[in-house]
């Protein structure tokens, strides 16, 4: 299950506040800092059955290896999202295809396997990213704070991305909301109740419509 605080960035001098926030440096772990540039690209079938069922399926360069991600049952209340989430690492090179097969062992994995039958995954969504990252420990729990900043593209438009999330990694939700409390109230941010994908599908809907 992956738990995490999203809210938006106003502004470029705003991103660079919170990287050098004097509050999160006493808690960083060491040698937690990365800087990566993400990018990669959201499946589905023509006529959308994953997004259907509540799946998404995402291929994506992180840093020097390449990912394959599913996310199912997200639930969001104002900057909280919730979602059961499942990684593979496939390697440094990007497949030619999404291949759902990597995800044959699970569950999830099979049940998209049925669901799409014959059907090949395209790519529907693409998003780049520059995430800066950092992991800091309150004692009791340890958090990942991450600052992303780059576009999301889907059928030949695009939208802006400039966010924080702060992911709990081990420890205790409660902390999570301390935290993001904190940065929120003095950085002026607004909650983001929406995805990266959720944002791509607007902007294709925005084209078929």
């Amino acid at each position: 299950m992956e738990v995490e605080l999203k809210y938006r960035i106003p502004d470029e001098g705003t991103a660079d506040w919170i990287w050098s926030d004097e509050d999160l440096g006493s808690m960083i772990e060491e040698d937690s800092w990365s800087v990566d540039r993400y990018y990669g690209s959201y499946y589905d079938t023509r006529d959308m059955i994953l997004s259907k069922h509540d799946i998404t399926f995402r291929l994506r360069h992180e840093g020097d290896f390449v990912v394959a991600c599913l996310k199912w049952n997200g639930t969001g209340e104002g900057a909280l999202q919730r979602r059961e989430e499942l990684n593979i690492t496939l390697g440094t090179e990007m497949p030619e295809e999404a291949d759902p097969s990597v995800f044959s062992q699970h569950e999830v994995g099979k049940r998209i396997i049925d669901a799409i039958g014959d059907e090949k995954l395209i790519p529907m969504i693409d998003v780049s990213v520059l995430r800066k990252s950092m992991r800091v420990d309150t004692g009791s729990s340890i958090l990942e704070i991450s600052i992303d900043q780059g576009k999301v593209t889907a059928g030949g438009r695009e939208e802006p991305i400039s966010e924080v999330e702060i992911e709990l990694y081990q420890g205790d939700e409660e902390d999570l909301m301390v935290i993001g409390n904190q940065l929120s109230g003095k950085y002026g941010l607004e909650p983001e109740t929406e995805s990266k994908f959720a944002r791509g599908l607007k902007l294709l809907n925005t084209v078929n419509n």
